[in-house]
């Protein structure tokens, strides 16, 4: 008969070294508007999957890539995440 061993000791002996650093985390907090509008993006999209879009529909998928691509411009030139005096963004 064969013995079955956990391989638990093997995946956890690197758990320290797995968890992300500060810059990391930094970078994906940077990164999480342009990911939340992805995510808005691809909900639109897969609404209108299994039906024909309506106006209110297509209105939906424009107004979320107009922000998809908003928020990959703010990224790109180091906008992201600063906020313009008088509360306007």
């Amino acid at each position: 008969m064969d013995v079955i061993v956990t391989v638990q000791d093997a995946v956890t002996a690197f758990a320290d070294f797995m968890e992300p650093t500060g810059a990391e985390l930094d970078a994906i907090e940077q990164e999480l508007p342009a990911i939340l509008a992805e995510v808005d993006l691809l909900d639109a999209q897969i609404i209108t999957l299994d039906r024909t879009p309506s106006e209110i529909d297509r209105q939906r998928i424009r107004r979320a890539l107009r922000r998809v691509l908003a928020e990959r411009a703010a990224l790109a030139t180091g906008t992201a995440g600063v906020s313009l005096p008088g509360g306007a963004a």
